[in-house]
């Protein structure tokens, strides 16, 4: 089975290449009587779309959706949402070069691996352009998520580089993370981020950093053990978006210098419920989420289409030097804000609908 969709009742299904005549996504599941809007949905993609700022990509993509389907009188009808957003504005001649090499750490050579050919114009269905369904979609689930169960997704740009922001994820609001163009509220840090990526940008190169995820207001007993885990599939999640190469939750590989007695998150009473004085486990237990905020953090590797010359084959088997042209991010990092908070809600919507289902 092709791996286009992801999610089990609440699923979608996401279509499209870089160069191709659009990109969308079917979500299938959505419960009836949402009321939503094209606009609410496009201000998530606008957080995501390109040309957005001086350290994102140059090229001018509006990323205006429409919603063709499931969907009436401002609501859901509770049948597949249809979402589609044209592309407008996109330069194969640029991507002629690739049309034989294969870029170091690029899908370039494994897509040709499997499939036997590979569509060359900006990467095709490997471009992370194909994330504009998941922001769609992820709007759909964070609105009704946020309406029903008050959850909040604040995700934000805690590293670029060797660049470490120093800001406590509980008290991170949107506002701070809107409040400049790297998506880091730590204002310092953000500048010293910035500057990097400029300076990585003019010499013809690429950086990566870490992504926090937080998820708050989420209820306790959601997720389905043993394979379905809260944390394994937001790790599938997270690791399914583009230059993504690791994920950790809580503490993650931090936690193994500590001992038990230190990581173990002691049970109290607070407010008349069941909380924890700490949350080193990240929100969940066994799989399943106990109630407190559920925190982690993704790693997003430099994007590997760089200017500077870099050694690589092609086609024919020849060796050959390559300096890529195109219009790339020096930095994914700030537009992959918006993705990460679309695939967490994905995930949380699908387990919610699950757990209501089951326990109803």
């Amino acid at each position: 089975m092709a791996g286009n969709s992801f999610g089990q009742l609440f699923r979608i299904t996401t279509f499209g290449e870089s160069h191709g005549g659009a990109v969308g996504a079917v979500l299938d599941g959505c419960p009836p009587g949402l009321e939503i809007t094209e606009e609410e949905i496009q201000k998530e993609l606008d957080r995501r779309k390109p040309g957005q700022s001086k350290i994102t990509t140059p090229r001018k993509e509006a990323d205006r959706i429409k919603i063709l389907s499931g969907y009436f009188e401002g609501k859901t009808t509770g049948t597949p949402i249809l979402m589609i957003a044209y592309n407008k504005e996109f330069e194969s001649d640029d991507y002629l070069e690739l049309k034989e090499a294969y870029r170091p750490s690029h899908a370039d050579f494994t897509y040709e691996a499997k499939y036997g050919f590979r569509d060359w114009r900006g990467s095709g269905r490997a471009s992370a352009r194909e994330t504009l369904a998941r922001v769609a979609a992820g709007a759909i689930a964070k609105k009704y998520l946020k309406e029903k169960l008050h959850i909040e997704f604040i995700s934000y740009v805690d590293q670029v580089g060797n660049i470490q922001a120093d800001i406590d994820y509980n008290a991170v609001t949107a506002n701070d993370v809107e409040s400049n163009i790297i998506r880091c509220p730590d204002q310092k840090a953000a500048k010293k981020m910035i500057e990097l990526i400029e300076k990585v940008k003019a010499e013809g190169d690429s950086v990566g950093g870490v992504i926090q995820g937080v998820i708050r207001n989420v209820p306790a007993g959601l997720g389905e053990p043993v394979f379905d885990k809260i944390p394994a599939d937001l790790a599938k999640a997270m690791m399914s978006i583009n230059a993504v190469k690791g994920f950790e939750i809580g503490t993650g590989f931090r936690g193994v210098a500590l001992r038990g007695s230190e990581h173990n998150d002691p049970f109290h009473i607070k407010g008349g419920r069941i909380r924890t004085k700490t949350n080193n486990a990240g929100g969940t237990y066994g799989g399943i989420t106990s109630g407190e905020t559920i925190h982690f953090r993704v790693a997003f590797k430099p994007v590997s289409t760089i200017k500077r010359e870099q050694k690589t084959v092609n086609r024919k088997k020849e060796e050959i030097t390559l300096s890529a042209a195109g219009r790339h991010d020096p930095c994914v990092l700030p537009r992959a804000v918006p993705i990460v908070d679309a695939m967490g809600a994905l995930v949380i919507m699908d387990h919610y609908l699950r757990h209501r289902a089951q326990n109803s």
